[in-house]
Formats: C-alpha cells, structure tokens, sequence
C-alpha cells in the first residue's frame, strides 16, 4: 500500500479549507469510511460523512500523494469509490470506473506519482488499474500477461512507481509487475522463497529496496530485498514473530521500522528495520489495541503510528520515536462504528 502505509498518510491544524494532516479509517457498518485531522495532539473532531457513502463494509482506505483524493475498496459493487479531499473533508464521489473491479474491494492505492489508481480484488483478473486524474477514473489499464492466482487481497507501488506488487490467498501469495505509463509489464519471477500462506498485506519500504508481506502462516512476515531485478533471498525472519496471523504491514516515512498488525495479542509488533533486515522487537505499547490488529501506518512525519482493528474503538493511535510506542493517544470523540480494517494518513 504506497508503501501503503506511506502511502501518504494524514489533522489538521484546525479545519477550512487550509493544510494539515488528516487520518482515515476503514470499517464495517455505515458510514464505511471515518476521517479525522490528526495533530500532535491526536485525533481532531470526525468529518462530515461522504454525501455519497460506500455501498458496502469499507476494507482498504488510500489518500492521493498530494492529498487531494481518497478512495475507498469495499465489498460492494461498485467495490471502489473516491472523492475530492481537502482540508474541509469529502468532496463530491468522482463518477464509478467505466470498467468495474468484478468482485469485492480488498485493497487500493495511488501510484506515487498520482497518475494510476489500483485496486486489489476478489473474481479475476484480481487486480484493476486505472488511469488517475483531477477528473477521476480513466479507462481501465489492461490485465497484466500473467495474472495473479485466485483473490487479490492488497496491492502496492513502488515508491518510484516502476513496479506493482499484489498479494493473494494461493501460491505463490505474492506477484510483482514492472509498472509504465502504459500499465502492467511481464511479471518478475517469483521470489525463491514464497511467503508460507495466504498473502493479506504488501508494501515497499520508502526507498524501493525491500518487500514485506503480511500472510497468515508463521513466521506471518516475509521481507525480500528489491531491485530492477524482482525478489531477491529472503531477509531472516524476526527473532520474536507475530503471535498470529498478519493482516498488513507498513515501513516508517524513514525506512527504520517496520510493523505488523496481526490478530492475536498484542496485534501490533514492530521493528528497527535496516539492509540488514529486522532488527530486535520493539517493547510492546504499555496501552494495547482491543483485539484483531487489522491495518497499520505510520503519520507522515514518522512521529505517529495508528492501527485499525477488530474490538472498539477500532482505532489506536501512539506517538513513535526511535525507542518505539509511546503513551496511547485519547481515541477519537466519535470512533468507527465496527471493526477497522484498513487505515491511512494524508498530510496537504
């Protein structure tokens, strides 16, 4: 997800129509989607819901790199929605795709130079990419030569937006695709060791050197090297492992941690990150989620880590630093209706 949890991340230094940082949370039951300034302080008052709603459970929630969009993968048709951002919240819902993801919407992203819009699936071809403009959707990029097998479950650019990685629920859990303007080129081989079970999550790490893969059999994280070349060895696996299944995964602005949010407690670990790989757990936050970890990003700034997850309020949010979590932020006055499933931050 650019490296989706990069993928630019959003609290506004007070509401109009001005800059600032914002967060957006998506989750079951109406509204589907929830969004917030975030300050230094935490969670500022939630926006006005989209005049339009989602038509379906929210999953994946991904802001535009300038912060002028956000779009919305749910599990309804038309399983993508995206709307104008700005400091004053939604805008109007850009028109559908012409040519519509065919099943449900599991993930999505922007491409780094805001230009193409993808979306991870359930029904064939598993991943849809458009064109993307002030104008919304363009005609639908066609399907990469090999496609991905069976449900695209997350998908990610590349923070140099040469390559797409999608990762699914069958062998070999993750495939990757050079990335043009003119879509999907032929895909990279496989990496030498595939993860070891349904792929859930992906991302690049900022500086296009490394992969990480969220999947739902131990050791429930794989890292690889990144090149022009596709997957290189394997990174050793962490030493303490995720307790259970990972939902995603997400790389600091800076590229020295990495987290995982995984379902069983405390569903969040993370890690320095170096070329070295994983580097020695983090101590867990003092305040834990309540259940499920399901989706996690860093702020922008890289001073801030949030998870969505399964108990409520379905948000947590804790100031990060060098030394890892710091003292839980207040939840938001006005949490998600249901369980968090995907989250992102936009700074503009």
């Amino acid at each position: 997800m650019l490296s989706q949890r990069l993928k630019a991340a959003k609290v506004a230094a007070g509401g109009g129509g001005g800059g600032g940082q914002f967060i957006a949370v998506a989750h079951y039951t109406s509204p589907y989607v929830s969004a917030y300034p975030w300050s230094g302080s935490g969670f500022g008052a939630k926006f006005a819901n989209p005049a339009t709603l989602p038509t379906g459970d929210g999953f994946s929630v991904a802001f535009s790199p300038s912060g002028d969009a956000i779009a919305v993968a749910f599990l309804a048709s038309p399983y993508v929605s995206a709307y104008p951002w700005s400091g004053s919240g939604f805008g109007t819902k850009f028109a559908n795709p012409a040519t519509l993801p065919t099943s449900l919407g599991l993930g999505v992203t922007f491409s780094p130079s805001g230009d193409a819009i993808a979306v991870a699936h359930d029904g064939s071809p598993y991943v849809s990419a458009y064109p993307w403009s002030g104008s919304g959707f363009g005609t639908k990029f066609t399907n990469p030569g090999t496609l991905p097998p069976i449900t695209g479950y997350d998908v990610d650019f590349t923070a140099a937006g040469d390559a797409i990685a999608v990762v699914g629920l069958a062998a070999p859990y993750v495939s990757a695709y050079p990335w043009s303007g003119s879509g999907f080129g032929t895909k990279f081989a496989d990496p030498a060791t595939i993860p070891t079970g349904y792929g859930l999550g992906v991302t690049f790490s900022p500086s296009g050197d490394a992969i990480a893969v969220a999947h739902d059999i131990s050791p429930y994280v794989s890292a690889y090297p990144w090149s022009g070349s596709g997957f290189g060895a394997k990174f050793a696996n962490p030493t303490t492992l995720p307790t259970g299944t990972s939902f995603n995964v997400a790389f600091s602005p800076a590229g020295d941690a990495i987290a995982v949010a995984h379902y069983n407690s405390p569903y969040i670990s993370a890690y320095p990150w170096s070329g070295s790989g994983f580097g020695t757990k983090f101590a867990n936050p003092a305040t834990l989620p309540r259940f499920g970890g399901r989706d996690v990003a860093f702020s922008p700034a890289g001073d801030a880590i949030v998870l969505a997850h399964s108990g409520s309020p379905y948000v947590s949010a804790y100031p990060w630093s060098g030394s890892g979590f710091g003292t839980k932020f207040a939840n938001p006055a006005t949490p998600p209706t249901n369980i968090g499933i995907g989250v992102a931050f936009t700074e503009i």
